[in-house]
């Protein structure tokens, strides 16, 4: 069975939509790209700026602080001034729940 935190229903994150939750002390973006829900750092690898407050197009998500963009499936970044990628996190979708995993959740569950 998959180990994760219950973050939302998918009902509440349309296509094109994304909001910061917190797994096991951790702040992740969670996007919706086409029906598929991804989760990610919510932090700009370039200065502390939350990606959440940025804007979602496609599956990149742009830094509302400098314009850096990361691609929300893969967590590269695209553009500068990003200094490096973003963490990706495991999601799964299980009766309209989505479920987030981060390596903090998985060890303290261990």
């Amino acid at each position: 069975m998959f180990k994760g935190q219950d973050v939302g229903s998918v009902a509440e994150l349309n296509p094109g939509d994304m909001k910061c939750v917190f797994v096991g002390g951790t702040r992740m973006l969670l996007s919706n790209v086409d029906g598929q829900v991804y989760a990610t750092s919510d932090i700009c690898s370039h200065a502390l700026a939350y990606l959440s407050d940025g804007f979602l197009e496609g599956s990149l998500v742009e830094c509302p602080l400098h314009g850096a963009q990361f691609d929300v499936i893969t967590g590269k970044a695209m553009s500068a001034p990003a200094d490096g990628d973003i963490e990706t996190y495991e999601v799964s979708v299980v009766d309209d729940r989505i479920f987030v995993a981060s390596a903090q959740l998985a060890s303290a569950k261990s």
